[in-house]
């Protein structure tokens, strides 16, 4: 018995030829018909061999498509009768205990995300490109030891236990927690039992994780101002409310307004503040630390990439001048390794500890125990202290090019570097009548990706004028030709401001108008 309108309708759209299984299609053409009510309940479909024989198809393909109809609900076999289009509609009245809207068709009744969605998505600071020049806080990939890294990973993997392929419980792979804690006695001067060290996917969910679990919707925040838009989106997307504290030659400088509201959190880069590059004073950290032990605060510290110094020996951190235990460190490998593998930590004051290893057990499902087993391998046998210092070379070397290259083409007065002593970026900074944001994005169409440092201040009628360039993952050979585009457009720049340019200015002009004319 045939179905006239379902033959026509699957006559239509049915196509053997199209790429993917015939079967799956005529099982979405059939679900489709049905809630489409092309096929009404009750309506009866045809036997599996009619309509195989009717669409020119073999019959399993029919079979799979009434199967999978069957399994989902949409048709039901009756014996003796035949396969048949079940009631799948809601129970008469369901809807009607909800109110409805009355709101025009198409018109948006209530935004899509929540407030704190908007927040988060309106202050978005990742950048689409993550590789080349001047993409700053990005190490080079290029140089990592891939050879010594893959024979560990082997190593490894050659015979897995059971537990390393489950979740991870205790704070992580505590093999890699014992190395952590030995290197950063070590080479960070921190106290600390491996006990205190959890692992987690890098520095953002490490802040996160402090604050779902030491914070409340509306507790007060300082962030360095600027400061990284990470740190503080993520406090905006947790509800919290950030008072931006300038900073000074010694670092974040609190005045009499901001000590008078007691924060919860205080939110520092002390060993290279993010992103100017000073180094804060150890009275500043003094009275950080006492402020914060007074008043039970919680001082973050994201020692984001204190292993590259270039004068001089590495600051030791707060956390080893802590005695209340009032400071929580944060660390990760995403600058002294590469940004994919995702492993970051946090080294915890001992109250806390169990709290968030229950947490991040909870919230995060935590994981990739294979890695963290290689990655404690890669420290303990020494490669990651040696990867360190070669880099370390590296690095000092393409910033002395990178110093030379714009002392050279431009007068100190009007631009000078800041924050160039450490870390994988310096600041160029510009001058107050100059637009950085229109400046790096014509830079970055032109393929150097530069960051604008007025995006780093919360206010941005307080903000400064610069470029962040980041040196570390370009080579030697790519810095000169890669600073000749980014000059460019900063001399067009200044050219349209009422201010003199660089040190050969006018030869520069005069041989410019030469080649035109």
């Amino acid at each position: 018995m045939k179905t006239p309108i379902l033959s026509d309708y699957l006559l239509q759209h049915f196509d053997k030829q199209s790429p993917g299984p015939s079967n799956q299609q005529l099982y979405r053409l059939l679900r489709k018909a049905i809630l489409d009510r092309v096929l009404q309940v009750d309506a009866r479909l045809p036997s599996s061999r009619d309509l195989a024989r009717e669409l020119a198809t073999c019959r399993n393909t029919v079979l799979y498509a009434y199967d999978q109809l069957r399994a989902e609900g949409y048709i039901e076999g009756r014996s003796g009768s035949g396969t048949f289009v079940t009631d799948t509609a809601p129970q008469e009245g369901a809807l009607n205990q909800t109110p409805m809207s009355h709101a025009p068709l198409g018109a948006q009744v209530a935004p899509i995300l929540s407030r704190r969605g908007q927040e988060l998505v309106a202050h978005a600071g990742a950048a689409a490109q993550q590789w080349g020049p001047f993409v700053p806080g990005v190490p080079d990939v290029v140089q990592f030891p891939h050879q010594t890294w893959s024979r560990i990973q082997k190593k490894v993997w050659r015979r897995p236990s059971p537990d390393s392929l489950t979740y991870a419980q205790g704070g992580g792979y505590l093999p890699l927690r014992v190395a952590l804690a030995d290197y950063l006695k070590v080479a960070r001067c921190i106290d600390c039992s491996p006990e205190q060290v959890v692992i987690t996917t890098g520095i953002h969910q490490s802040i996160d994780l402090c604050m779902r679990l030491l914070s409340d919707p509306g507790d007060l925040a300082w962030v360095e101002d600027p400061c990284y838009w990470g740190t503080r989106n993520l406090l905006r997307a947790s509800g919290l409310n950030i008072r931006p504290v300038p900073v000074d030659a010694e670092g974040m400088c609190p005045g009499p307004a901001d000590f008078a509201a007691v924060p919860r959190f205080i939110f520092l880069t002390p060993s290279h503040q993010y992103p100017l590059g000073m180094v804060m004073s150890l009275a500043r950290r003094r009275l950080l630390l006492e402020y914060a032990s007074r008043n039970d605060c919680w001082i973050i510290e994201d020692d984001y990439d204190s292993e590259f110094r270039y004068n001089g020996r590495p600051l030791a951190p707060l956390q080893g001048l802590d005695s209340a235990e009032r400071v929580i460190y944060l660390g990760t490998f995403s600058k002294t390794l590469y940004p994919g593998l995702r492993v970051g930590y946090l080294v915890l004051p001992r109250a806390l500890v169990r709290s968030f290893v229950t947490g991040v057990n909870e919230l995060h499902r935590a994981g990739t125990i294979q890695t963290q087993a290689t990655l404690a391998e890669f420290i303990t046998e020494g490669f990651f202290t040696s990867h360190i210092r070669r880099m370390r070379t590296t690095y000092a070397r393409r910033l002395g090019l990178l110093q030379q290259l714009i002392n050279k083409r431009f007068d100190p007065s009007v631009v000078q570097t800041i924050g160039s002593d450490a870390g994988l970026h310096l600041v160029l900074q510009l001058p107050d009548y100059c637009n950085d944001q229109e400046l790096a994005a014509k830079a970055t169409h032109a393929g150097v990706a530069v960051r604008p440092l007025s995006l780093y201040y919360h206010d941005a009628t307080r903000s400064a004028q610069g470029l962040l360039l980041g040196y570390a993952c370009v080579h030697e050979s790519q810095i000169a030709p890669a600073f000749e585009v980014l000059a460019r457009h900063i001399e067009h720049e200044l050219w349209n401001k009422p201010a003199p340019l660089s040190r050969n200015d006018a030869e520069y002009r005069a041989s410019r108008n030469k080649a035109v004319l």
